[in-house]
């Protein structure tokens, strides 16, 4: 199994979540405050991957053999799913779980109430992920979780970070919302609005952002999209420009 820390890389997961809009496909986007890694940029939710984060005992859909297949690992790989699954319930208060099979509706009030506790205490430390799946008879559903792209922080940054991108569908019955712990703004946008903020000068985002949303941008409808995903069709060519940014073969 990998190491977390590899002298000052540190492995991360980052999740996109997608849902259907009007004017086609929608991600939502995070604002990071200015005190935290990468400041005041625009991003997707994410971060570094925890000891605790290797729980195969919670997870449907996907086996830790076939996870580190799907990334080139040895084992383990299945930790970087949960890692994902885990910092989007973090920063974005959508938890990709199923309960008896089907998938999990945080939409009453007596729900809402329950896992916004459970979310401010695994923020804090007082619960972990699998406290929570005990609890409500959850189990991560791992098999929604699309492998998006591979990207390593470049040499020259002081703190590096080996980060697997993730995609998902929104869940019908839950809504997203930053956490102000987390993030200092949060927006559900289109790909095009978000390169065209970028453009403007209005947000600021660094290339595996950016390279993400060209690559979801020519997609109508998250179906495509994700079968696209399931296919491995929706990445780019790794060109040297690509690659002296950042990104690495998917395994």
């Amino acid at each position: 199994m990998e190491a977390l820390q590899r002298g000052n890389i540190r492995l991360a997961a980052t999740v996109v979540l997608v849902r259907d809009a009007p004017g086609g496909v929608e991600v939502f986007m995070v604002q990071r405050p200015g005190t935290a890694d990468f400041p005041n940029l625009h991003v997707f939710p994410g971060g570094k991957v925890d000891a605790n984060d290797h729980m195969p005992e919670m997870c449907t859909g996907m086996e830790d053999a076939r996870a580190s297949d799907l990334l080139g690992v040895s084992a383990g790989g299945l930790r970087y799913w949960v890692a994902a699954i885990r910092e989007c319930f973090e920063e974005c208060g959508v938890l990709l779980a199923t309960s008896n099979d089907e998938t999990l509706a945080i939409e009453d009030e007596a729900s809402v109430r329950r896992f916004t506790r459970y979310r401010t205490e695994l923020l804090d430390g007082r619960l972990s992920l699998a406290d929570v799946c005990e609890r409500e008879k959850l189990r991560l559903a791992c098999r929604h979780v699309g492998y998006f792209s591979h990207w390593l922080t470049p040499d020259a940054a002081l703190r590096r970070f080996d980060t697997r991108f993730f995609i998902a569908a929104m869940p019908p019955r839950q809504t997203a919302l930053a956490h102000e712990w987390e993030t200092q703004d949060s927006s559900w946008t289109t790909p095009g609005a978000a390169l065209q903020c970028f453009r403007e000068g209005a947000w600021q985002m660094i290339s595996p952002t950016l390279t993400t949303l060209e690559m979801i941008a020519p997609y109508s409808d998250c179906e495509s999209l994700l079968q696209a995903v399931a296919a491995e069709a929706h990445v780019p060519q790794l060109t040297t420009e690509l690659n002296v940014q950042g990104m690495q073969p998917m395994r």
